[in-house]
């Protein structure tokens, strides 16, 4: 990269081909781990004590609905 882009971080704006280019040969990105997420995916950690909850859940709203009656 060049001084300017150091100095001024908005000409990257400007030029960012040349950004890009200086991405993809940087050694220490290069040395990153990576790993790709898809939030779609099952996840990893089960849900515990779901029923517990829709019962709790439904504790609530029998409680409000004997408050509003």
């Amino acid at each position: 990269m060049q001084a300017t882009t150091v100095a001024n971080p908005f000409v990257m704006m400007t030029n960012p081909d040349t950004i890009l280019q200086a991405v993809e040969r940087s050694e220490r990105l290069n040395r990153l781990s990576r790993k790709v997420y898809r939030p779609l995916d099952r996840p990893l950690i089960p849900k515990v004590g779901a029923k517990d909850l829709t019962e709790f859940d439904n504790a609530i709203d029998a409680a409000a609905d004997d408050e509003e009656a």
